[in-house]
């Protein structure tokens, strides 16, 4: 299992090169493929969800925690790229579904900015705790390719970073 300290999580929005870019998947047993799509498109809809929690958490304060949930957002958002990217990449599409996880997103962060600071760190802890165990179920049971596996490791890493910052404005 990868350490959160491989990764550096304070950049938000890491560097892609054209040559960053290919198709993937050619070779691949279908069963293999299946379980792919089947995860990328797990963690697309994820990250749906949590890209809106945190644009409907925020708030008109100038404050730090405003900035920081600014950030997450943006955080989140290259993770739905990530994800989006690879689903192309391997011929699929995301889920016609997805925009059921946009409203969940939408209902958790408003509700939670509307019961305050402590809901809304609370929320954003509680999301990104339930997306480290997902990560790890779907590292563990799927057979990434090298490239899309350092992706997911890369965002998951994110979401500890997520989990350590929430904290300590709780504190």
């Amino acid at each position: 299992m990868m350490k959160k300290k491989d990764f550096d999580i304070s950049i938000v929005r890491p560097e892609m090169r054209l040559s960053d870019f290919k198709f993937r998947g050619t070779g691949m047993r279908p069963e293999r493929l299946k379980k792919i799509r089947k995860g990328l498109r797990t963690l697309h809809t994820l990250e749906t969800m949590a890209a809106n929690i945190y644009k409907f958490q925020i708030t008109k304060k100038t404050d730090e925690l405003n900035l920081q949930i600014i950030a997450a957002m943006n955080n989140e958002m290259t993770h739905l790229q990530d994800f989006q990217s690879k689903l192309f990449e391997y011929g699929f599409k995301p889920s016609k579904f997805r925009f059921a996880f946009w409203i969940v997103g939408l209902t958790f962060g408003l509700f939670s900015r509307w019961m305050g600071k402590k809901a809304t760190l609370k929320t954003g802890i509680w999301v990104e705790t339930k997306a480290v165990r997902h990560y790890n179920e779907l590292l563990g049971d799927i057979e990434w390719d090298d490239e899309t596996r350092k992706v997911i490791q890369k965002n998951q890493a994110d979401e500890f970073g997520h989990i350590k910052r929430w904290e300590s404005f709780l504190k």
